[in-house]
């Protein structure tokens, strides 16, 4: 049984308590004796019963999906049925993954016909199980419900409990993203550490050829093979620099034309225009980047007199990345230049500066932690890129600083690592761990420099 339908059952018994814990303090409030009044409103009483039955249930279900696959398969190997499964863990494994998924009618039928014995067997597993998964959330909805509900008087104080309650539910969601981030902290670091023990981080961080061999001896890689330069340098010169050539200047200059410029009714048309961008698929710009820029900047380069140019360039990728994050720079820039008073303005007007001025010596230096914040947000958001990386600016770890060659970067070949059927245990599948580690140091050191730009500008023009 899937758990959101156990997750219905929990909410519907929550609204039966609710209700049934609502009309028991209206009659709370009906006995009372003239003058008296409740500790804390019907509403409350009730939102105190609903709670009881529907976060014990929420943590039975979660408990009971998480373990359920587990007991099936314990129950399957229990049975004769599976006597004759062979002894390697892989073979018995496939046996059981075809089983099951007919069982739970996810297939018509099975492949390999040792399979077929362990059917019946998994159906009557799973049947059980989701009987024992209906009655324990009812058991324990039950429980939860009538423990809450005797408990309600008319001196309860349901409101300061119900409060509590939803601070820490509040607490609790606001920690996922701080423990989702340690998790990929400690999931990178450990990979890492397990690949700089099979390559010196030296010739990882320092050496200046890249080309990985998946099908190389693990004991004894070639640390020549694992220079990471190329890679970083493509990373930055493809997101940090192309791109930001062109969405600095375009985007800021759009933010301030929109603020300063246009009309009301032209801005309300143009600011929605501009921010769709945001909005398209990056796959949508790579086919864009490899089938239109890509060859129009190739044909442009050999008008010229540049013989080799080629198809894939890190100059294509790096202008449709940089039209790309346009939004992020215009959109920070736009309501950070919004934000600064309007007497600001008024006032450089009045001293005799002309509007460039203003923006110049004025809104831009009040506005700049906004816009330094937006750009930094974008250099993060390209050197993450991916997809138009894929199609238009190729897989060859080139060190080079002529645009029309074919580069990578790191989000690349992290792709290419772990794709496939490498084991691993192997050095050029943890490589990507470590790309991805240096990434993310990266990335906090761009959001650092940001925070301290910020505070920095943000106290001056407090």
């Amino acid at each position: 049984m899937s758990p959101a339908i156990l997750l219905l059952l929990a909410v519907g018994l929550g609204l039966a308590g609710w209700i049934a814990a609502r009309s028991r303090a209206w009659a709370f409030k009906r006995e009372a004796a003239a003058g008296e009044r409740l500790a804390a409103l019907p509403t409350y009483h009730a939102w105190y019963v609903a709670l009881w039955i529907i976060i014990p249930m929420t943590l039975f279900i979660i408990l009971w999906a998480t373990t359920s696959p587990y007991l099936i398969n314990q129950s399957v190997l229990a049975s004769d049925a599976a006597a004759g499964l062979p002894a390697v863990d892989f073979q018995r494994e496939a046996l059981l993954r075809e089983a099951r998924a007919v069982a739970d009618g996810s297939r018509p039928g099975v492949f390999n016909q040792d399979a077929k014995v362990l059917i019946e067997p998994f159906r009557e597993a799973i049947s059980r199980n989701n009987l024992i998964g209906i009655l324990g959330s009812l058991i324990v909805g039950f429980l939860g419900g009538v423990w809450s509900f005797l408990r309600l008087k008319p001196d309860f104080t349901a409101r300061t409990r119900v409060e509590k309650t939803v601070m820490s539910i509040l607490l609790l969601a606001s920690l996922v993203a701080i423990l989702t981030t340690l998790g990929i902290v400690v999931s990178l670091v450990f990979e890492t550490v397990r690949f700089f023990g099979m390559v010196s981080p030296i010739d990882f961080l320092f050496g200046t050829h890249w080309g990985p061999d998946p099908m190389a001896n693990p004991e004894n890689p070639d640390p020549t093979r694992y220079g990471a330069i190329p890679l970083f340098w493509g990373t930055i010169y493809i997101g940090a620099i192309i791109a930001m050539i062109v969405a600095i200047p375009l985007g800021l200059m759009s933010a301030i034309y929109l603020t300063q410029y246009a009309s009301p009714k032209l801005r309300s048309w143009l600011k929605p225009a501009l921010e769709i961008l945001a909005g398209v698929p990056t796959v949508v710009y790579g086919y864009f980047a490899a089938l239109t820029v890509a060859p129009f900047v190739r044909d442009i380069a050999v008008s010229i007199g540049i013989s080799n140019a080629s198809s894939e360039s890190a100059l294509a990728a790096g202008l449709v990345m940089g039209v790309m994050i346009i939004p992020f720079v215009s959109s920070m820039a736009d309501d950070s230049i919004a934000a600064v008073p309007q007497a600001m303005r008024d006032g450089s007007l009045a001293m005799g500066a002309t509007t460039s001025e203003t923006i110049k010596r004025v809104l831009v230096p009040a506005a700049l932690p906004g816009i330094v914040a937006g750009i930094m947000l974008a250099i993060s958001r390209a050197i993450g890129e991916t997809m138009i990386v894929v199609m238009a600016a190729g897989a060859a770890a080139n060190l080079s600083a002529n645009p029309l060659e074919a580069m990578t970067t790191v989000t690349f070949q992290i792709v290419a690592m772990l794709t496939g059927e490498g084991s691993f245990d192997h050095p050029a599948t943890l490589s990507a761990f470590a790309l991805g580690f240096v990434l993310f140091l990266v990335t906090l050191g761009l959001n650092f420099v940001a925070l301290r730009v910020v505070k920095r500008f943000r106290e001056a023009y407090e």
